[in-house]
């Protein structure tokens, strides 16, 4: 029965072999020495060396194939009998009109072959129904019993098998002579290693793949209806031929079997017979049909019908009509109304001669039982694989493979298990319900596609690794054709033996149980992807694996006795297994090989997509297989793929060029040969066949030398007759050839009998020839006769086995040894007597021992070779004796004088050997020549040594004799080595301490080590550093001397100099001090000019913008600051940094500088001026328009016009001024009409770089920079700017104080007067009407200052109507209120643009810009844009003001801690008011650094403060003292000067 997806156990896994790289070299020679391990499974794996890695070769892009198409289930043996048994009785219930439903029983499809084969193995259907045994029958179905399984299995059998059954038994057969089916002859013959006929077939006619889908399909059953409208299915029986009765599993196919006629009504095929004048029969026809087999058309009437009453044929007379219309099973003519015409033979039966009989007509197409049971009998067509009518590259090939296989399991390829793959490939192959369909890329010629590994042919060079890999015995190309195979003796290029095959597979695309051809050797490499498991069969088991599978399937073998040589069959191995088959499997994985031995079945499938390479190979141990394969050919009648004989001859013919084992092996095999030829050739004469003649046969087709009975390929000999030339046949099939007389019969032959023994004769002599030459060696290796061989003959010796290709033996491995050996005696005996003549100039190391110089010549004496280099060695023997005698003399007379033992020495080097006495004589001279050396280098003239010296001086004596006066001299030099390093070590310490020395402590230190004499490195380094104090300690006196104050960067060097230095210096605390106070002033200065996160530097502010001209110039500057990409601060101003030390460079480049600036932002103005305004409706984008900070062009409402450059910017994206400035407008107090007070005013970032403090904090900055000891290039900056900003405010003091511009000044005071008293009561009333309130009931801060100590929520809200208010006014606003004349405006306009570039707040500037905007109409789209943004901007601060609130309040939260009214009762005043300006300033700060860093700049008001007005009474003397520059400096110097405390004298610094 089948078995269940869990029920497939895997067989024992084969054995597995690794390889070292020594026996990896020899593939042949490997896999003999594993075969009687190997062979016992059939099949192995062996595994590489890890770095044995060939390159793949294959074409990739050019490489393109066409699958084969496999469908699981037919694969299987067993499946596939069940699979043709419900083709046949699916055709024998589709012949008779009806289509077959296949049952479910229990939820599975029944079984309907197993149920057919139990019931005749448990006695047939009649003694089951007698002896009541239908549970038995389930019960071997698998069945769970207790479920009267059985009735419904019997009720299933009646129905559908039992009908069917009694078809093929013949029994409604009865007194019918039925026609034997004509078959055509078939074809059984097989032709190995031709694709199209070994594993490819034409799709069938009769494709039943389709036909077995949809027997799966439920079928609608009848209902009650249709069978009482239809009177036929009532009557139907259960046997006999026609359909049969609903319910029984068999649905009755399309009622409507015959056309229809346009207009005419639906009706059972009728003929209708009318007689006519002529006595012809008239035929009229509503609808022809053709029958099978070219039966004549048929006439039917289109009027409606009840019965058949008989089918006429065409163009006969009547008479000839009556008489060949009778019944077959009665022979008689009557009743002609119940005769029957069979649609299929045209034969006749009565209705009631059938059996069993029918009761009446049946309708639709019919056929008699004889026909029936020849198309059920139809022998099946043979199976084979179909070719995909798609052609695949390996790219789409793998993406369709690796789609599928993850479609199918729902998982990566990578992740699913190979065991659960396994499972479900042997599960869908025993299914009979499910059709998988996949498609295998097999027996690819790699001749035409290209193989996998890399093949030395002239198509494409190969690099070194790929003609390593080109050269390999384990490329699937080499190793069929290696001198070891019995292949390479063949010619041809046999595709797929000695050619290799290439492999495409997908997931479950598998290749069935097979042997190779000629039972060979095959090799399979699998170059990548997934595994490829295998199965194999020991070849002992063969023949069961065959009897087990003909046993189980015999009506496979019945229609295709060679099935298991198609490659188109598998069987389960769990199967053979349990028939006592031997199975073994393995997975192998890409980069490993499997070998399958002779005749092991093997068999197996893809786990996933991957590409493999295959070939076959033959041994020396293969020929008595391949003998008995040619045998077992013979029987089965089948192709040969070569001929066997004519392989034993080639290789006898050549012996000499035999493997020594394979001339043995093929020696044994021509013997046999030669015997069965004269059997054979004997047994001819016998029968009297006496005429012959040569034939070369090698030089004929195989097809023309094919013996016609049992198809082997002739070689040897061959009977042929004259009279039959088409043919000829073997000598063991000499009584098949023909009919005609012996006589003319003759034999065809390759050798005469006299010359195959002389062939057998030289390989006995190239088998034997291996005896000889071993004796040979034996003799000389063991000097048996008691002389010895020159190394000339041991040479011939080893040149013959070479020559005669003898296997690598143990004796011929001795030989080499022998020869290794004599010839390394020879070599070095030549370099002992070429050393003693090259003397003192040998190379060093290659001396020999005394001891080995006597082994050396025992070695040479034991040498079965004669040298006569023996006497050479022999000779420097004695003079090396000689030598050692004397110098143990000179040894023993000490003291001996060096002289003497220097020349001992030298005679002894010459010698070329190692005497121990030498050595003696070399430690003598040593010791000699250290204590010389020392003496040298303890001398007091002499150059002071390093400690280095002293330390190898040390470590030298150590290896000298040891003497009296050695031991002195380490001594002095141990002692002074050790004060020196004492001292080094002090110098070290001030080196690296943190506490620094003063000079004099160091100075010490260097005096007294000075003494000793012995280099010290780090007292000379300590002496370097003490000297550069002191030139430091010079250059800060210089400078602090000199007649200007120092610069900063000059400290700067100097604190950075003097740090570095080991010494303690006093000045560098002072000079540290400076750079801290002037770093200090520096960042104050910058936190006064500087904004937040500002791209430029405190410098660049101060100085003057020099190009600002350049607009694209001045932006690329700006955004590149933004970027930090901007370094340099003087670069404007044209001064280097020596420049910066000079205070007049830097004054005069600074007046320059001004200059630049006011030229350069006239001509931006005029150019930004020329440029389409952004407010315009028909601006178009153009080169000449303005461009936003955001790199962005402005345009639309939203978009601000600097007052200084004239350039537009997006209103969003810079700092826009409040309109009322700091305060809120008040409806008691604010003007709001007076609209030129309103702060309109816009800088861009460009031209407002800084914080442009107020004058006054300038001055207290210069206040403090005259205190610094130290010049800044900041600080004469900034004097030049105040300087500026005093002289442009004297000028705009005199313009305001004239008397045209104090008129104006006094008509805008006047305005603003009549409107604030014409508001007041109207803004009074508003506010009392809207509120419910009065005046009185106001609050108190709102009346007074406009602002409200309430909530923020409230706040908001009066922020939002004040804007609302503005909003409201907008329209009430007229202009301009002042007549300027062009005199008056054109100064205060060149003032106006003079005071924007001063980077300095000034009073005068609010006053000139008020008289301009008087004098001019508002600009009202500019106040509309700036109220949008304040919206906005308004509602961004509410939304901080909220978070932060919440900020506060989680402050508060997690404090966990009130306000306590009696802790603020005790903290005095000052403090508990000082705590919230403080938290609201450290709040603004924060959210300042949320809002972008940009604090938008406060209005100033028009009448100064009282000390800003005390300030500027002050200086106006200085303002009016004139515009001479050096004069206004001075005087603003001694000003500063006055009102600072005197500084103190450079002496007291």
């Amino acid at each position: 029965m089948e078995l269940g997806s869990d029920d497939f156990l895997p067989p024992p896994e084969c054995p597995v072999f690794e390889p070292s790289w020594a026996e990896f070299r020899d593939p042949l020679g490997y896999i003999a020495k594993i075969r009687p391990i190997a062979e016992k499974s059939g099949i192995c794996k062996i595994r590489p060396p890890a770095d044995w890695q060939p390159p793949f070769a294959v074409e990739v892009d050019n490489f393109r194939f066409t699958p084969r198409i496999q469908r699981l289930n037919e694969l299987e043996a067993q499946t596939r009998v069940k699979l043709n048994y419900l083709d046949q009785i699916a055709k024998f219930w589709e012949i008779q009109g009806s289509s077959l439903k296949i049952p479910n029983v229990e939820r599975r499809i029944l079984d309907l072959y197993s149920l057919s084969k139990i019931v005749v193995e448990e006695g047939g259907y009649e003694t089951i129904c007698k002896d009541r045994r239908w549970a038995r029958v389930a019960q071997r179905l698998n069945y769970p019993p207790g479920k009267n399984i059985g009735s419904l299995l019997r009720s299933h059998y009646e129905r559908i098998v039992y009908p069917y059954e009694m078809y093929q038994s013949g029994a409604n057969l009865v007194q019918c002579n039925t026609r034997p089916f004509d078959n055509e002859e078939k074809d059984k013959e097989y032709k190995p290693h031709s694709i199209p006929l070994r594993q490819s077939v034409q799709p069938s006619k009769f494709n039943s793949y389709g036909r077995r889908a949809k027997r799966l399909q439920p079928d609608p059953e009848p209902t009650e209806e249709d069978i009482e409208k239809n009177p036929e299915l009532k009557k139907l029986q259960i046997y006999g031929a026609g359909p049969k009765m609903m319910g029984l599993g068999l649905m009755a196919k399309d009622k409507t079997l015959r056309k229809k006629d346009k207009e005419g009504l639906e009706c059972p095929p009728t003929v209708v017979v009318k007689e006519e004048l002529g006595g012809d029969v008239k035929m009229e026809s509503a609808s022809p049909k053709t029958f099978l087999e070219g039966k004549e058309e048929l006439s039917h009437s289109p009027e409606p019908c009840t019965k058949m009453t008989m089918r006429l044929r065409r163009n006969h007379s009547n008479a000839q009509f009556i008489e060949s219309y009778v019944c077959r099973m009665c022979s008689r003519g009557d009743e002609d109304d119940k005769l029957l015409l069979c649609d299929g033979c045209d034969d006749n039966y009565h209705i009631f001669c059938l059996l069993p009989p029918l009761p009446e007509i049946p309708k639709g197409v019919w056929r008699c039982p004889k026909c029936v049971m020849a198309e059920c009998k139809r022998p099946p067509e043979a199976f084979g694989f179909e070719q995909a009518t798609r052609e695949y590259t390996l790219q789409s090939f793998g993406e369709m493979a690796d789609s599928f296989k993850a479609d199918y399991f729902n998982m990566p390829v990578h992740m699913v298990p190979t065991e659960l793959v396994e499972k479900e490939f042997w599960r869908l192959v025993n299914s009979i319900e499910e059709d998988v369909t996949v498609e295998y890329g097999a027996d690819i010629h790699s001749k035409e596609f290209g193989s996998g590994f890399p093949v030395s042919d002239s198509k494409r060079h190969l690099t070194p690794e790929e003609e390593e890999y080109a050269k390999s015995g384990w490329n699937l190309n080499v190793m069929p054709v290696l001198e070891q195979s019995v292949l390479c003796h063949i010619n041809a290029d046999i595709s797929g033996m000695k050619v290799p095959w290439l492999y495409v597979g997908m997931v479950f695309s598998a290749f069935c149980w097979h042997i190779e051809d000629h039972w060979s050797y095959s090799i399979n490499y699998l170059h990548w992807g997934e595994p490829k498991t295998w199965y194999g069969v020991p070849s002992l088991a063969a023949e069961h694996l065959e009897e087990v599978m003909k046993k189980l399937t015999p009506e496979l073998f019945d229609s295709q006795p060679d099935l298991l040589h198609q490659l188109v069959t598998l069987m389960n191995p769990n199967t053979l297994m349990s028939h006592g088959v031997p199975v073994v499997r393995t997975n192998q994985c890409a980069g490993e090989f499997v070998i399958t031995f002779p005749r092991a079945y093997h068999s197996g499938f893809n786990q996933g997509y991957n590409f493999a390479e295959a070939v076959n190979f033959c041994t020396a141990d293969w020929l008595p297989a391949g003998r008995q394969c040619i045998e077992h050919y013979r029987r089965l009648r089948r192709y040969c793929v070569f001929s066997h004989e004519e392989l034993i001859c080639k290789m006898a013919a050549c012996p000499e060029k035999l493997d020594l084992n394979l001339a043995a092996a093929v020696h044994k095999e021509m013997f046999i040969m030669v015997q069965e030829e004269r059997r054979l050739r004997k047994a001819l004469l016998e029968k009297g066949i006496t005429e012959a003649e040569r034939e070369a046969f090698e030089l004929l087709p195989d097809d023309e030398r094919q013996c016609i009975k049992c198809k082997t390929t002739c070689f040897l000999s061959a009977l042929a007759c004259y009279d039959c030339p088409d043919g000829l046949v073997c000598l063991s099939h000499i009584n098949d050839l023909c009919k005609c007389s012996s006589s003319r019969q003759y034999l065809r032959y390759r050798y005469t009998l006299d010359e195959l023994p002389a062939m057998l004769h030289k390989l006995k002599v190239r088998a034997e020839s291996f005896d000889t030459w071993a004796n040979k060696v034996r003799v000389a290796l063991e000097v048996e006769d008691g002389r010895k061989r020159s190394l000339e003959e041991l040479r011939a010796l080893e040149s013959e086995a070479r020559e005669r290709r003898f296997p690598n033996s143990e004796l011929l491995q001795r030989l080499k040894n022998c020869l290794s050996e004599a010839e390394a005696c020879v070599s070095r005996a030549l370099g002992l007597v070429s050393g003693q003549e090259a003397g003192p100039d040998r190379v060093a190391g290659l001396q020999m021992t005394l001891a080995e110089l006597r082994a050396f010549l025992g070695q040479m004496n034991n040498l079965p070779c004669a040298m006569h280099q023996i006497g050479d060695v022999k000779g420097i023997l004695e003079q090396v004796e000689a030598y050692q005698s004397e110098a143990r003399e000179a040894l023993v007379s000490q003291p001996s004088s060096p002289g003497l033992l220097q020349t001992l020495l030298e005679r002894g080097q010459q010698l070329g050997v190692e005497v121990p006495e030498a050595q003696q004589l070399q430690r003598q001279v040593e010791q000699a020549r250290w204590l010389d050396e020392v003496k040298r280098t303890l001398a007091p003239s002499a150059r002071r040594g390093t400690l280095a010296i002293m330390r190898g001086l040390l470590v030298a004596g150590a290896s000298v004799a040891p003497s009296p006066a050695v031991d002195k001299a380490q001594a002095e030099l141990q002692e002074l080595l050790t004060i020196a390093e004492r001292w080094e070590e002090k110098a070290h310490l001030c080196l690296e301490a943190r506490q620094k020395h003063p000079p004099a402590t160091l100075e010490a230190i260097i005096h007294e080590a000075e003494n000793i004499p012995v280099h010290l490195p780090n007292i000379q380094s300590l002496k370097e550093a003490l000297a550069k104090a002191r030139a430091w300690i010079a250059d800060v006196d210089e400078i602090q001397n000199g007649d200007h104050y120092p610069c900063l960067d000059d400290l700067e060097g100097l604190v950075a100099v003097g740090r570095d230095l080991p010494v303690g210096l006093e000045e560098l605390r002072q000079l540290e001090l400076q750079v801290l106070t002037a770093h200090s002033w520096r960042e104050k200065a910058s936190k006064t000019f500087l904004k937040k996160n500002s791209c430029y530097t405190l410098l660049e502010v101060l100085c003057p913008c020099a190009d600002a001209g350049s607009d694209s110039t001045k932006r690329s500057r700006w955004m590149e600051k933004e970027l930090g990409l901007y370094k340099s601060d003087t670069e404007l101003l044209g001064l280097s940094a020596q420049d910066l030390r000079d205070p007049g460079s830097v004054i005069v480049a600074f007046k320059e500088g001004e200059q630049k600036e006011k030229e350069g932002i006239l001509q931006l103005r005029r150019t930004n001026s020329a440029k389409p305004s952004p407010l315009a409706s028909l601006t178009t984008p153009s080169s000449t328009a303005s461009i936003c900070v955001c790199g962005q062009v402005p345009a639309g409402v939203g978009a601000l016009q600097c007052d200084l450059c004239q350039d537009w910017f997006h209103g969003r994206c810079v700092t826009v001024p409040r309109l009322l400035g700091s305060q809120r407008p008040s409806l008691t107090s604010s003007p709001l009409l007076a609209w030129w007070e309103w702060d309109t005013k816009f800088l861009c970032p460009l031209c407002m770089r800084s914080r442009r403090p107020r004058l006054e904090t300038i001055l207290a900055l210069l206040v403090a920079l005259q205190r610094l000891p130290v010049r800044l290039p900041e600080g004469e900056a900034l004097q030049c700017l105040t300087e500026r900003a005093i002289s442009w405010q004297g000028r705009a003091r005199q313009v305001l104080a004239s008397e045209e511009v104090t008129a104006l000044l006094g008509r805008l005071a006047e305005l603003r007067q009549r409107l604030q008293a014409e508001s007041k009561p109207e803004e009074s009333l508003a506010y009392s009407s809207d509120t419910g309130e009065g005046a009185d009931n106001m609050p108190k801060g709102l009346l007074e200052n406009g602002d409200s100590v309430t909530s923020p929520e409230k706040v908001a809200t009066e922020e939002g109507s004040d804007l609302e208010l503005l909003s409201s006014l907008l329209p009430q606003l007229t202009g301009p209120v002042l007549e300027l004349p062009e005199a008056t405006r054109a100064p205060l306009e060149e003032l106006m643009m003079e005071g924007d570039l001063l980077e300095v707040t000034l009073d005068e500037n609010q006053s000139i810009w008020q008289l301009l905007q008087a004098g001019q109409p508002p600009d009202l789209e500019r106040v509309h844009t700036l109220l949008e943004l304040e919206k906005a901007e308004r509602h961004g601060s509410r939304t901080r003001g909220r978070a932060l609130e919440r900020r506060r309040r989680r402050k508060v939260d997690r404090g966990g801690e009130a306000d306590d009214p009696a802790r603020d009762e005790l903290e005095p005043k000052r403090v508990r008011s000082s705590e919230p300006e403080a938290e609201e300033v450290q709040e603004e700060e924060e959210l300042e650094e949320e809002s972008g860093g940009e604090v938008p700049p406060v209005p100033f008001p028009t009448n100064g403060s009282p000390s800003t007005q005390e300030d500027q009474d002050g200086l106006e003397p200085v303002l009016e003292a004139g515009s001479d520059t050096s004069a206004s400096f001075s005087t603003l110097t001694s000003r500063l000067l006055m009102s600072c405390p005197q500084q103190p004298s450079r002496q007291q610094l």
